[in-house]
């Protein structure tokens, strides 16, 4: 019998299900692997905003972790919300403890409506503690202005600051092009150098949970076995398949886009 392949979900719960946990797992199932999860804190929010947040202790997110790995070791993690400095060293901590492997860190700074969910010192603590860990980290354009320092305006910014994070933390660094003005175009920085994955832009409103979605098809490639480059490859067609799709939720702007019937 062929073993199951395993990712192990760090981050948010998100109650209208279109972001965090709830994307990570339906996403982590349509790309064929056993979705885990350690949940870092628990959000009321749906499409137009976050109303309120409650944070897990360090501890009892620590002990969400031992449990999955003490059982069912995972091939890869994909890390997200991390809103706070404590929990991001109990995060390091275990990933450190229980060697874990193809990390992939999408740091999740500000929600697609705005809402910030990461303090000032939690950037520099995620920058010292999770960065030097990872196998690859997904910023957007804005968030890897916060973590490289640099201001973004061409897809030359894109690469410099990718390169950047790559040379100083030693992880390979997706930059998303999402944010631009122009097309979804995304840049790869790796020990191996610079590749650019073309993107098209998808005329669809319902963006909430973009970025869980993308990162947490990455990690689930990487579990399989495939090599950073072809991970992301297919991660960025399983997006803009589901994003393709045009589904809807009948109501608001319902983020029906994790590829419901996009089985890669």
């Amino acid at each position: 019998m062929e073993r199951l392949k395993t990712v192990l979900a760090i981050a948010g719960s998100d109650s209208s299900g279109g972001a965090g946990i709830q994307a990570d797992i339906k996403t982590m199932i349509m790309n064929g692997v056993y979705a885990m999860t350690a949940v870092t804190a628990l959000t009321a929010q749906n499409t137009t905003g976050v109303r309120a947040v409650e944070r897990v202790t360090p501890a009892f997110l620590g002990q969400q972790i031992d449990a999955v790995c003490t059982d069912i070791m995972p091939d890869a993690v994909k890390i997200g919300m991390l809103p706070e400095a404590a929990l991001i060293e109990v995060v390091a901590e275990k990933l450190e403890q229980y060697e874990l492997r193809n990390i992939v860190a999408d740091p999740v700074m500000v929600a697609t409506s705005g809402a910030s969910l990461m303090d000032g010192e939690a950037v520099q603590v995620w920058k010292e503690r999770i960065l030097p860990l990872a196998a690859l980290i997904t910023p957007n354009i804005p968030e890897a202005e916060v973590l490289s320092g640099s201001r973004i305006r061409s897809p030359k910014d894109m690469e410099r600051a990718a390169e950047k994070l790559c040379g100083t933390y030693s992880c390979a660094v997706l930059c998303k092009g999402g944010h631009s003005s122009g097309g979804a175009d995304d840049v790869l920085c790796s020990a191996e150098g610079i590749t650019w994955f073309a993107g098209e832009r998808i005329a669809n409103p319902n963006t909430h949970g973009t970025g869980c979605t993308l990162s947490s098809a990455i990690a689930s490639n990487l579990a399989k076995g495939m090599m950073l480059p072809q991970s992301v490859s297919r991660a960025k067609e399983y997006l803009t398949g589901a994003l393709s799709a045009m589904l809807d939720l009948g109501e608001g702007s319902g983020p029906l886009h994790h590829g419901y019937g996009m089985q890669p």
